[in-house]
This record gives structure tokens, sequence and C-alpha cells, in this order.
């Protein structure tokens, strides 16, 4: 896909849904932090039920510390990997009270030290919290970049960097929405609905209908 047709595609996501939102459930950077480690590999329905009950009970990393791991994991037991998730918020939780005042940081160096903590989830949470123009590779970003043509890599972290180059400045700030959305409710993997998507003229997917 050309710059032209890259800017042309994000023009038209842009128009369909101007201000996208994550559909984790949050309160605020810390509880976006713990969503989107819970998130690896579950849906986010499936978080947004655990968190529900979770956050009530604990919705800092000091309140989290306490509540303790296996409370942790009863409240989160019905997502995959939720024993290592538990583990990892109550290991997150206690680096950030003891080095960074319990305060997320707004720094990718920082973030990504981090336990469970890796490139895509900082990604998110310099976007969502802090508004930062990055772009966090999901597999349905990575199979939308690649379908289109708008950013052909064998890894992650090529597609992000294909994308950050192609995809125009003014549209970095939602662009990880953008396309997330796009690819799990029209361009999904097993059978792409062609006919709603508003890039099908710039699309060069060969089985496209």
């Amino acid at each position: 896909m050309t710059r032209h047709a890259v800017r042309r595609f994000m023009a038209a996501l842009a128009v369909a849904n101007p201000e996208p939102r994550t559909e984790l459930h949050y309160r605020d950077p810390y509880t976006l932090l713990v969503a989107v480690v819970l998130s690896a590999q579950a849906t986010d329905v499936s978080v947004n039920r655990a968190t529900a009950g979770l956050f009530t009970c604990a919705a800092t990393p000091s309140a989290m510390v306490a509540l303790g791991e296996a409370a942790v994991a009863q409240h989160i037991r019905h997502i995959g990997l939720w024993r290592d998730k538990a583990r990892n918020v109550i290991a997150l939780s206690e680096r950030l009270l003891a080095e960074h005042q319990g305060i997320v940081p707004r720094d990718r160096t920082a973030l990504e030290a981090l336990p469970g903590v890796g490139r895509k989830t900082a990604n998110v949470v310099l976007n969502v919290a802090f508004g930062e123009p990055t772009l966090a590779v999901d597999t349905h970003i990575f199979r939308v970049a690649n379908r289109t043509g708008m950013a052909v890599g064998s890894s992650v972290l090529a597609v992000e960097r294909g994308l950050m180059q192609v995809i125009p400045s003014k549209y970095l700030l939602h662009a990880h929405h953008w396309l997330i959305l796009h690819g799990r409710y029209v361009c999904k993997a097993r059978k792409p609905e062609c006919e709603r998507c508003v890039g099908r003229r710039w699309c060069e997917y060969p089985g496209k209908e």
C-alpha cells in the first residue's frame, strides 16, 4: 500500500470513528497498566469482568500488595495465564512502590522494567494514559497491517516500525485504536467483512470480495 493510500485509509477510519477508545475498563494509569497486563492472551470482555471486582478491592499499588497474590488470583482465575498474571500484578505493584512512589512512570524503559510489562503493554500505557503517539501491535493490528499491505513484516517490531513510518503524524495518536478495532470487528481473522471496510479501495488483500 502506498503512503498516499495509507493516508486515505487512516482518514477514512478517522471519519468513521473520530474519538476511538480502548475497550478495557480502567480508572487511572495504574488500573490501565494492570488491565493491559491481564489482557495478554485474553479478551477485553473477560478482563473487564475480572477487574470489576479486583479494582473494587484494590485500585492502587499499595492496596494491591495488601490484597495479596492469592486474592488477586481468585479475582482473575477465569482469564488465561491467571497464576502468572497474579504474580506479576503483585510484583509490578511492589516495584512501583519501591522505585516510583507508587506512580506509573511516563517512560518506556521504566515501564518495560516492570514485571509482566513488555513493549506492547508499555506502548498502550504511553498512548492511552499519557497521550503519546505510540502504536502497540497486537494480533489484530499485525493481521491488518500485513493483509492490507500497510506494513508488511514477519515480526511485531517490524510491523510497528513500518506503521510508524507510513502513518501520517496527525493520525498516530489514535492509530492504535482505529486499527485494533478495525481488526476486531471488520478485518477479522477467519472471514474479513470486506463489504464493510472503509479502506477496501486501497487494500491489497488478494482475497477481498
